[in-house]
């Protein structure tokens, strides 16, 4: 069974688990893993040990804009910079 998935890997994710993301290219949903692997065995009811070959070959890459790449700052509206590093300050005690 050959698959197509786009992968996102961003360096600087809002949350942790959208570090990595493996999206279908049509839907964009992610793919169930699992599901992929009981349609394999025709979903008969059991418990399987299962040896699953994962191949990755990258067939294209979308450029990275450099402010993708940077990390973001901490933006507060209306204050000088002294005055966010204050309230940074604040917010780490």
């Amino acid at each position: 069974m050959i698959k197509h998935y786009v992968l996102s890997i961003n360096p600087h994710p809002e949350y942790e688990w959208d570090r990595h993301n493996l999206r279908d290219p049509l839907s964009g949903q992610r793919p169930d893993l699992a599901a992929l692997v009981a349609a394999e065995i025709e979903k008969i009811p059991g418990s399987y040990l299962v040896s699953v070959n994962l191949e990755v070959t990258v067939l294209e890459q979308a450029p990275v804009s450099k402010s993708e790449l940077a990390k973001p700052e901490l933006s507060l509206p209306g204050q000088t910079s002294e005055a966010k590093l204050k309230q940074v300050e604040k917010l780490a005690v």
